[in-house]
């Protein structure tokens, strides 16, 4: 690995873990076993240091979700296990990077929601409103890794353990595998929106 993949590395997952801003170069540089001045030549300052990892963390996602879709999804097990820790460390920074305002990890989930629209014209899914449904979707998905401080605590699981975070990914399974509300709750939920999306005539 060379000095510069160490630095960008031990920078996501610094940022990961303590935030963007609370993390420092001399962190960084510390965990990446380099000096604070071989940090500035690479990478001239931290915001070109957390410009470097937006990049690198977007396009390798890009790769493994088309990977996956390759591969049949979540049905290859193997290729799920072997991705979990590099995902799970990436979906985690592009989250906090998302939340601080970057912009690469703003155009990730336009992406996401590019892709969910995707899917959703494949599926036997009404929606009046194909963008929104696939925008608060990936923003449920999104949630998981955003309080997952919380989530761990309440669960008492370590979700960088593979077989834990399972735990929480099959919950979310059986979620989307069976209605909350049934076909009356539905409509009465749906008349009661429209009415507040209509203005009234007055």
């Amino acid at each position: 690995m060379t000095a510069r993949a160490r630095i960008r590395d031990a920078a996501i997952r610094l940022f990961a873990d303590k935030g963007i801003g609370p993390a420092t170069i001399r962190d960084i540089a510390q965990a990446a076993a380099v000096s604070s001045g071989l940090l500035r030549h690479h990478f001239g300052s931290k915001d070109g240091l957390r410009d470097a990892c937006d990049e690198f963390a977007l396009a390798r996602m890009t790769i493994i979700r088309t990977q996956m879709t390759a591969r049949g999804g979540m049905a290859d097990a193997s290729f799920v296990a072997s991705m979990h820790p590099e995902s799970v460390l990436l979906q985690r920074y592009l989250v906090r990077s998302m939340m601080d305002g970057s912009a690469a990890a703003t155009v990730m989930f336009e992406r996401l929601v590019e892709a969910g629209e995707e899917w959703l014209a494949d599926q036997p899914i009404e929606s009046r409103d194909p963008r929104s449904y696939a925008t608060a979707l990936v923003a449920l998905q999104m949630g998981l890794f955003l309080m997952r401080d919380q989530i761990s605590r309440v669960l008492d699981l370590d979700l960088d353990v593979p077989a834990h975070n399972a735990r929480l990914l099959r919950a979310t399974v059986e979620i989307f595998a069976q209605p909350l509300l049934d076909a009356t709750q539905a409509d009465q939920a749906y008349a009661a929106l429209d009415r507040l999306a209509t203005p009234e005539e007055s």
